[in-house]
């Protein structure tokens, strides 16, 4: 297996987990570029968002409600927390597992890049 986060998922690899169950394990970015700055990953390997199947929706929504979660646990609820999906390395996607940023802690300009 040469995919960096399925390699974190099987416990192959160290990383900070922040929130895991069934479907979706989340851990802290290596590299943050905010004081929050945590990774949520599926367990199933799927590349971009461009592989993304109707049959992926609740999966979707349950990356997003796991962000929605570490965030209020953070405290970053009622203050703001940004999250985001790269698709391709030309939007910035590095490591082709599907994955949420979810980002706060210091303002965050638009557009972003």
């Amino acid at each position: 297996m040469d995919c960096l986060f399925c390699r974190i998922v099987a416990g192959e690899i160290p990383a900070a987990r922040v929130f895991e169950n069934d479907r979706v394990v989340a851990f802290d970015d290596i590299a943050p570029i905010a004081p929050m700055h945590v990774l949520v990953v599926p367990r199933t390997h799927i590349a971009t968002l461009n592989d993304v199947t109707p049959d992926h929706d609740a999966l979707i929504g349950e990356m997003l409600r796991a962000a929605a979660t570490i965030a209020a646990e953070r405290g970053y609820a009622e203050r703001g927390f940004r999250t985001v999906f790269n698709c391709q390395a030309g939007a910035g996607q590095s490591v082709f597992h599907i994955h949420l940023h979810v980002i706060g802690g210091r303002p965050l300009a638009w557009p972003p890049g």
